[in-house]
């Protein structure tokens, strides 16, 4: 690959990843129209969310597989062509009994190309010789961000249906446009078969070595938080902190914000200080920023603690993805299928597990028991130096 070649598929993969968020941004204002066109009730609306959840982690499972058989750039392909249709296949269903699968569908395709993505970005850091996950996963932000504010919008002016369509026309030319210039490694192959040094290729759905685990425990442990803040940050400002609904709102927007701008400058940090520090700092930051925001006794406070929540969180996933696509021994869509899948668990439990928490332990405790998961996260930092083993994948040689 040139390094015109490998500078264009930096920004073709990057622009994938503003894709999906930008799709997942437009979903988002779709949700509580859910409930009158359907008739349905909040309790099945929840079940069907948790349909999207249980297909993304569910393809998580094949989908490492898919990629060392065929390669991250063929396996991205196939999913970024898919997610363009998922939303006006969820918004056009015309009953319950067909939204249900096609929220499920919804999740496996989105979640799919979520780990073929992140695959093929640390291919791309390898051929650069420097990071670029943290910027790919801020553009993911960006596209979630302009996917929701302007789907909301056009929902207020036009229809659900006509956004959904927009949406698939805009997420459309962005896929369109970024697949020529998709780079990735040849399908990985087995050693012993192949007699070549090339990554084993997988011989079950998930890999067996337990360090893999580990970093998909600690991006479930960085991720749960992340859920926490987005689903009770609001109803914990307004219950315990007496904040109006407008500034009680601003509680996850102050995460989010401060999450993407710093998602944007991580790579420079970590290029300059390497994964392991950028992850311990960083697991501090945001246990520092929960504290703040559990003890806070003004709103303001707690939005300062949030926005440094945000500072601190956003590069621990990309450091993990990171370490995960290098992990020794594995093609990287296969250890990254696991550390998604596991991670991405933590979303799913963040919203139910910290409602029952906090009703016995309250918000302020909830939060800052969130705080120690993130020191857990930081204890095992230097597992995530593998992440910074960016050499690029010569042609196999022969085993002497």
């Amino acid at each position: 690959m040139t390094p015109t070649e490998t500078r264009r598929a930096r920004w073709a993969v990057q622009a994938l990843f503003a894709a999906n968020g930008f799709v997942f941004g437009a979903w988002a204002p779709q949700i509580p129209l859910l409930l009158p066109r359907h008739g349905i009730g909040e309790a099945m609306l929840g079940l069907l969310i948790l349909g999207l959840g249980i297909g993304a982690v569910g393809a998580m499972l094949f989908c490492g597989r898919l990629i060392g058989r065929h390669g991250s750039r063929a396996v991205l392909r196939g999913f970024a062509l898919g997610v363009i249709f998922i939303l006006p296949l969820v918004v056009f269903a015309p009953t319950v009994w067909l939204l249900a699968p096609a929220m499920v569908a919804f999740g496996a395709v989105a979640g799919s190309m979520d780990v073929a993505m992140n695959a093929n970005a640390v291919e791309v850091e390898r051929r650069l010789g420097r990071a670029i996950m943290s910027a790919s996963h801020g553009f993911w932000s960006l596209g979630g961000f302009i996917g929701g504010t302007a789907g909301s919008w056009l929902i207020a002016h036009a229809s659900a249906g006509v956004q959904a369509l927009v949406a698939a026309g805009i997420a459309g030319a962005v896929v369109l446009a970024a697949l020529p210039f998709l780079r990735g490694e040849p399908p990985h192959v087995s050693a012993t078969a192949a007699g070549t040094a090339a990554a084993p290729h997988p011989r079950g759905l998930l890999p067996r070595d337990a360090g893999i685990w580990i970093l998909g425990g600690m991006a479930l442990l960085a991720m749960v938080p992340e859920g926490a803040v987005l689903d009770w940050a609001a109803i914990y400002m307004g219950r315990d902190i007496g904040a109006d609904a407008f500034t009680a709102g601003l509680g996850f927007a102050a995460f989010a914000g401060t999450m993407a701008v710093m998602r944007f400058l991580g790579d420079g940090v970590r290029n300059r200080f390497g994964a392991a520090q950028v992850l311990r700092v960083s697991s501090g930051i945001g246990a520092a920023g929960l504290l703040v925001a559990a003890f806070a006794p003004t709103a303001p406070v707690a939005l300062a603690g949030f926005a440094l929540a945000g500072l601190g969180v956003a590069n621990i996933v990309p450091v993990l993805f990171s370490a995960a696509g290098n992990y020794p021994g594995h093609a990287p869509g296969v250890a990254i299928s696991a550390v998604t899948m596991v991670g991405y668990a933590g979303i799913l439990v963040a919203p139910a597990s910290i409602g029952f928490i906090a009703e016995h332990a309250g918000y302020r405790g909830t939060y800052a028991g969130l705080a120690l998961l993130l020191l857990v996260v930081a204890s095992q930092a230097a597992r995530t130096a593998i992440a910074d083993n960016r050499t690029a994948v010569a042609a196999p040689q022969p085993v002497a």
